[in-house]
């Protein structure tokens, strides 16, 4: 590829800028969401060794990690539909790193998804997920099922 001209940045660049701002946008369009539902944000885009948190928050007594996922209109599936088992693995290993480095407080904790879909410039839709997923949901995933070799039911 040909060096751009001064002050020109590459089309993939602006791609992936562009891709960034649709980010920001929408995780302060889900803190301001969830400013008026009354929760508390302490921190945004927790990072950690392993993983990264958009939005930690409190509500109440409870810690709300939180995945904000933001889409340019609705086509065929929820934004939400995106934070599969690895995501959901990833989101999880910070949220423990970020308690550790709290003290591993006892409080009750939870992992929560907002939903903001955008039609062009314009806010279309944002939904909010309160336990949108459980860490007992993604360890069961990592387990098959027990596998007797000696189950007369098999043959």
């Amino acid at each position: 590829m040909p060096p751009s001209p001064a002050g020109m940045t590459p089309g993939f660049a602006r791609r992936r800028a562009a891709h960034l701002r649709l980010g920001a946008r929408g995780e302060r369009l889900a803190a301001g969401l969830l400013r008026r539902l009354g929760l508390e944000i302490l921190a945004r885009n927790y990072r950690a060794p392993d993983g990264e948190v958009d939005l930690v928050a409190r509500a109440d007594a409870v810690l709300c990690f939180v995945e904000v996922k933001t889409r340019h209109r609705r086509r065929h599936a929820r934004p939400a539909d995106a934070v599969g088992l690895e995501k959901r693995r990833r989101i999880i290993r910070a949220a423990r790193r970020y308690r550790r480095e709290l003290g591993w407080p006892a409080v009750i904790y939870r992992y929560d998804i907002v939903e903001v879909v955008l039609n062009g410039r314009r806010l279309r839709e944002v939904r909010y997920w309160p336990a949108a997923f459980n860490e007992a949901d993604t360890d069961a995933a990592d387990r098959l099922p027990h596998f007797d070799p000696d189950d007369d039911a098999l043959e």
